[in-house]
């Protein structure tokens, strides 16, 4: 995958277009998360799980959006750095800085590693 693709698939993201955004991954996609509790944070393996997880950010964040986006991409492997905008159910506003590391598989994503400051 390439920059352009790169940004399209965060396109998807601030579309909040599950299919669009699934379109991207590859059936055995891996997602590991920001938290959890093991030492990658919690995996969801394969696309179902993936495609659950996700819907649950929108769940969670009803109006999550990601801006200030910057991709690079070389080979097997690529990162997105991005701020997190949105706010939770609760009502508290969220304004994260983070970034995906990604392995690409047959131009598709195989692996989607999110990391964001945590901030207190």
């Amino acid at each position: 995958m390439n920059k352009q693709e790169l940004q399209a698939y965060s396109d998807a993201w601030n579309a909040h277009d599950i299919d669009r955004i699934m379109a991207f991954m590859t059936e055995d996609c891996i997602f590991e998360p920001g938290g959890g509790p093991e030492r990658f944070g919690t995996r969801y393996a394969g696309y179902d799980a993936v495609r659950e997880r996700f819907i649950e950010v929108w769940t969670d964040i009803p109006d999550v959006r990601f801006e200030n986006a910057i991709h690079f991409s070389q080979d097997h492997y690529g990162c997105s750095e991005w701020t997190i905008l949105g706010t939770a159910k609760d009502g508290t506003t969220i304004e994260v800085d983070g970034c995906d590391v990604f392995t690409f598989e047959n131009g598709k994503i195989k692996s989607k590693r999110s990391y964001i400051k945590n901030r207190k």
